[in-house]
């Protein structure tokens, strides 16, 4: 059987897969993100390729230390009006993401590549549409003060699994792609390729 390894620091995505049953290793890449991320945007690539091209880069940094090893990728990009947001660097930049998402929808591309030895064996882009709730300044306040730092840690500053959900008045998508792992996809590839049990 192949040693399954995610290439995330993220605490979310991996304990996902643990509570699917599968054993995994979870290593960070070692890539900048917008240094990847930048030519791509300026190239207007869309965001499932953004998503799908950053991926790829971190599965393949962590392959090249797991010989023979499937490493799992995953990135997410959110997109507004045509827009891609990045992660806020500061909580006065979350704020400010925040209050643009408000009272309208936005998507989110959740991207899967899973590579052995340096090479992708699949590719799998799947998306959520999530409309926020006119929410008062008060309340965003609150939230904030709340989730502190965490806002920080994805790309939209919420966390649907806590009380970011408050956040929202309408989902529509898988909740493992909001997460950013689009889970069911993964399981079925795994499947075919005889890693986990049919």
């Amino acid at each position: 059987m192949s040693k399954l390894v995610l290439a995330s620091a993220s605490p979310w995505r991996a304990s996902m897969l643990r509570d699917a049953g599968l054993e995994i290793t979870a290593e960070a890449a070692r890539i900048d993100e917008r240094a990847v991320d930048a030519p791509l945007r300026k190239a207007r690539l869309a965001p499932e390729d953004v998503a799908l091209v950053l991926a790829e880069a971190k599965a393949a940094d962590v392959s090249a230390r797991h010989p023979g090893a499937l490493v799992i990728g995953a990135d997410q990009v959110l997109e507004f009006e045509g827009e891609m947001f990045n992660k806020p660097e500061t909580m006065q930049e979350a704020r400010d993401n925040l209050f643009a998402l408000r009272g309208a929808p936005h998507h989110l591309r959740s991207a899967i590549v899973c590579v052995r030895d340096g090479e992708p064996a699949w590719r799998h882009v799947a998306t959520a549409t999530l409309t926020m709730r006119y929410f008062t300044p008060e309340f965003l306040g609150h939230y904030l003060a709340e989730i502190g730092e965490n806002a920080l840690k994805s790309v939209g500053s919420y966390q649907i699994e806590g009380r970011g959900i408050q956040l929202f008045e309408k989902i529509e998508g898988d909740y493992f792609t909001i997460i950013g792992l689009p889970l069911m996809p993964l399981l079925g590839f795994l499947r075919g390729e005889g890693i986990i049990e049919t």
